[in-house]
């Protein structure tokens, strides 16, 4: 009986709300925001693979560079296959898509890519 009530004591105790004074000393952890990308970047969509080393590489640059965009794994969406495929006529990945179709890259490569986003800014 007393392991009941101890523990319906415990249970009451916890529930209570912490004081106010108590809650405004406690530190916070200091946010830091994403920095939007200083660049406006088109539309991007990345037709990939998980295992694909230059795939890996496209999509740590994005990352890295606050670049958006859209992953599509080709081995898990059989649309995207279809797509990559057919619309594209590409057996290989990555394919970059910039732009609504404005570009497509087949593979990656750090200045290709960002001459070719340059390109399509000056359109």
């Amino acid at each position: 009986m007393q392991v009941y009530l101890l523990a319906a004591v415990l249970a009451a105790f916890l529930m209570l709300p912490l004081p106010s004074a108590f809650a405004e000393q406690m530190r916070q952890s200091p946010l830091t925001p994403h920095a939007a990308p200083a660049v406006k970047y088109p539309r991007i969509v990345l037709y990939s693979t998980s295992w694909c080393p230059h795939c890996r590489a496209a999509k740590e640059y994005f990352t890295r560079n606050n670049i958006p965009f859209i992953n599509r794994d080709v081995e898990l969406d059989s649309e995207a296959m279809k797509v990559l495929t057919e619309k594209y006529q590409s057996q290989g990945v990555p394919v970059i898509v910039l732009g609504d179709d404005a570009e497509i890259m087949k593979g990656f490569d750090e200045k290709r890519f960002e001459k070719t986003v340059e390109k399509l800014r000056k359109k």
